[in-house]
């Protein structure tokens, strides 16, 4: 695998290695030694699908409040998804700045969303699909959000959004007491 760090502190991109002949491919998807060697906490406790009918849907921006903070490391594992993390670690000086990566079937990519940020994404193509794996598991009272057009951030989202929930759509504008 081929660790590339972002602009943002402790956040990679990562890049599989294929081994290709006739019959296909082989790669590694994960490595408990390599993301250690990278600094990076390789705990994964749960893992999940998030399943996209519609080209334009977007979720997030989603993290987990303490002390269920969690790590991410997610896939796009069918179609195409434009993922954004946002760095809400307000003692670094990358606060409030995001990086976006494209994520596609194709591509293999997979986004390390350290603890400390919110996640989402919107889909490029109908039928997309991520797979995510998470250091904590899952704590409904915990999950939270900020809104995915919040002007304290500027996001830039590839497209118009067609589908987004109402949850998604409910969480407030950035204030300190939103986030961690």
């Amino acid at each position: 695998m081929v660790f590339e760090e972002t602009d943002l502190k402790g956040a990679f991109v990562i890049k599989p290695e294929l081994w290709a002949d006739e019959r296909g491919f082989f790669t590694r998807s994960f490595c408990q030694r390599e993301f250690e060697a990278h600094g990076l906490n390789p705990r994964v406790v749960q893992c999940s699908i998030s399943f996209n009918h519609r080209k334009g849907t977007l979720r997030g921006m989603h993290f987990q409040r303490p002390p269920h903070v969690e790590v991410r490391l997610v896939r796009c594992t069918r179609g195409a998804a434009y993922d954004v993390i946002l760095d809400l670690r307000a003692d670094l000086p990358t606060f409030g700045r995001w990086v976006a990566t494209e994520l596609t079937g194709e591509n293999r990519w997979a986004v390390y969303v350290p603890a400390g940020f919110a996640h989402g994404y919107q889909t490029l193509e109908d039928g997309t699909e991520l797979t995510y794996q998470m250091s904590e598991f899952y704590d409904p009272a915990a999950a939270s959000g900020i809104r995915w057009d919040d002007p304290a951030f500027g996001i830039t989202w590839p497209a118009a959004v067609r589908t987004i929930s109402p949850k998604d759509l409910s969480y407030p504008d950035f204030t300190w007491q939103s986030v961690f």
